[in-house]
């Protein structure tokens, strides 16, 4: 029992993920973005389709990049969980 857990850490630790995406030939900003919201999703993320409205965030002006992010925290929560509730950090950038 005690290996299980060690590899259910390790997967845990392992699993950090970031989805970022910019126009073409666009440098990756690192400066603090606009907007950030965690947003809710179920069964490993399998369930849920939060939409983030980049016009209304950005209030009218264009987005310049946009980022979904799973970090430590939201795949700890994920693994306590067992998977039922898995969080995502969304992130917006705008001119």
């Amino acid at each position: 029992m005690k290996k299980l857990g060690i590899i259910f850490f390790c997967l845990i630790l392992a699993s950090c993920s970031t989805v970022t995406i910019s126009p073409p030939g666009g440098e990756k900003i690192s400066s603090s973005p606009s907007y950030q919201e965690s947003k809710n999703f179920f069964l490993f993320g399998l369930i849920g389709e939060p939409r983030v409205d980049t016009k209304s965030v950005c209030n009218g002006s264009q987005a310049v990049q946009m980022q979904s992010q799973s970090t430590f925290v939201n795949e700890l929560i994920t693994g306590l969980t067992f998977g039922l509730y898995a969080p995502h950090t969304v992130k917006v950038w705008c001119e």
